[in-house]
């Protein structure tokens, strides 16, 4: 089941690590907070060195949106549940931080040459 949720990155919890009889993992939680009328806050996780490196781009403060699937288990007669973060998109930046410059769109002038739109292009093509 894959999921998508859209807030308020509000904190990154401490990189937890081990090694287990599969090799090294490492985890991290983060707290994100929802945008509706009455706000939730969620606990998620990362899994992997690529994705707490991936979270480690983003700052407190941002709006994401987080792609993700929910996972419970049973132990000891007692359930978890598990939110686990596959993909992580900026959606803005925080306040006072400002946005990162995008190129300008490309409208086909200047590309083969500074020729103005009043001039006749002689390409075959």
């Amino acid at each position: 089941m894959a999921l998508e949720i859209t807030g308020k990155l509000l904190q990154k919890l401490h990189v937890q690590s081990g090694q287990s009889a599969k090799g090294a993992w490492s985890k991290q939680e983060f707290i994100l907070e929802t945008q509706e009328n009455f706000p939730k806050k969620v606990c998620m996780s990362v899994w992997g060195t690529d994705k707490v490196a991936e979270l480690g781009s983003f700052s407190d403060g941002e709006t994401i949106t987080v792609s993700f699937n929910l996972e419970s288990r049973s132990y000891n007669e007692r359930w978890y549940t598990d939110v686990r973060a596959w993909r992580i998109e900026r959606v803005s930046a925080p306040p006072g931080v400002p946005p990162a410059q995008e190129p300008p769109p490309y409208t086909g002038a200047g590309y083969l040459g500074s020729a103005s739109d009043s001039e006749v292009d002689d390409l075959p093509f």
